[in-house]
């Protein structure tokens, strides 16, 4: 059996090393995507407040959060908006939770410094009878700005890892099958639960090298944090190519033509780039948005990378991500095998 499996594994791999255009493709388009985003997004932060609000804004009445122009973010873990408000993410949390009531400003932040003197002394548009601003606590942070490029990079790599691993697998089956590939390999002693495990080792081995080559040429042109353990981040990119691989499996478990595996792998990926929070933060989205995100398999990617290399998330932490990347990469195969024929 492993001597089959290894057969077509080795087999599947010439092929692609052999295609210069597609490796061409898995390496450099993410990088010109990396490096494009480097150029565009230079500037400074948005002139804009984003206020995040710790507790119910309609309970306690603070002028600021009346203001036209300023927007507010609920948040329910104090841990994770203050880390906002040190990477200037927010411009000021305030924390309606405490007694007495503080908030969080970032002393290098200039429009948190803004923020601060509205909330101190502003009225903004509250009404006359609501009174006397409350007393408030001061709670001082410093740290450096997550530039855009340092936030989206590991969405990208995320985004390639998905691209590879659902055509690299849907696609090349279904081309496969059609060319009547597979009828001849029904013929021979392989069996399909054999073809399926070479066909995941394979893809596995070139997306994770894919992967690698994207994330060294990023580090040689630009200069982006990673906090954390490479440990985790390649244990992160491993679970979820191998969930998108499996996702793939089942596209070309039973179609017949490019064309429709085309079009299916497509409407599976549009909605991931969209709801995975790999170009934008889900934050003020609608509650559908949020709620569906989590059933994507790239926002957990996404999540746990981002938790990685911005945050330095070792493996402990990334954990959670990992479990569930693999349970839907185990439920994903099972339906696959269970759906697949040779022709």
């Amino acid at each position: 059996m492993l001597q089959r499996i290894g057969a077509v594994l080795i087999a599947r791999n010439r092929e692609f090393y052999r295609d210069r255009a597609g490796l061409g493709w898995n390496v450099v388009m993410p990088l010109v995507i990396v490096i494009a985003l480097a150029a565009i997004f230079r500037a400074g932060p948005e002139p804009v407040f984003k206020i995040g609000v710790l507790g119910d804004a309609h309970v306690v009445a603070l002028p600021l959060l009346t203001l036209e122009h300023v927007e507010q973010v609920a948040l329910s873990d104090p841990t994770a908006a203050r880390a906002k408000v040190e990477r200037h993410q927010l411009d000021l949390v305030v924390d309606l939770t405490s007694e007495p009531i503080g908030y969080w400003v970032n002393d290098d932040s200039p429009t948190g410094y803004l923020a601060e003197r509205l909330l101190l002394g502003g009225r903004g548009d509250a009404p006359a009878e609501v009174g006397r601003v409350p007393e408030v606590e001061r709670r001082a942070v410093s740290g450096a700005a997550v530039r855009y490029i340092d936030w989206v990079l590991p969405g990208v790599l995320a985004l390639n890892l998905m691209f590879s691993s659902l055509w690299g697998v849907g696609w090349v089956i279904v081309r496969y099958r059609k060319n009547g590939v597979l009828r001849r390999l029904s013929a021979t002693p392989l069996r399909a639960a054999e073809f399926l495990i070479a066909q995941v080792l394979s893809r596995l081995l070139v997306v994770l090298g894919s992967t690698l080559a994207v994330y060294l040429g990023a580090a040689t042109l630009i200069d982006f944090p990673m906090r954390g353990s490479y440990l985790a981040l390649a244990s992160v990119f491993a679970c979820g190519a191998l969930a998108m691989i499996s996702l793939g499996l089942i596209v070309a478990a039973r179609l017949r033509t490019e064309e429709l595996a085309d079009g299916v792998l497509n409407l599976m990926v549009w909605p991931m780039m969209l709801l995975s929070g790999v170009w934008f933060s889900l934050e003020g989205t609608s509650a559908l948005a949020r709620a569906l995100a989590p059933l994507l398999p790239l926002t957990h990617v996404v999540d746990a990378a981002r938790a990685v290399m911005i945050d330095g998330a070792g493996f402990i932490a990334v954990l959670p991500e990992l479990g569930i990347l693999l349970a839907i990469a185990a439920a994903l195969l099972a339906i696959a095998a269970r759906l697949f024929r040779w022709e």
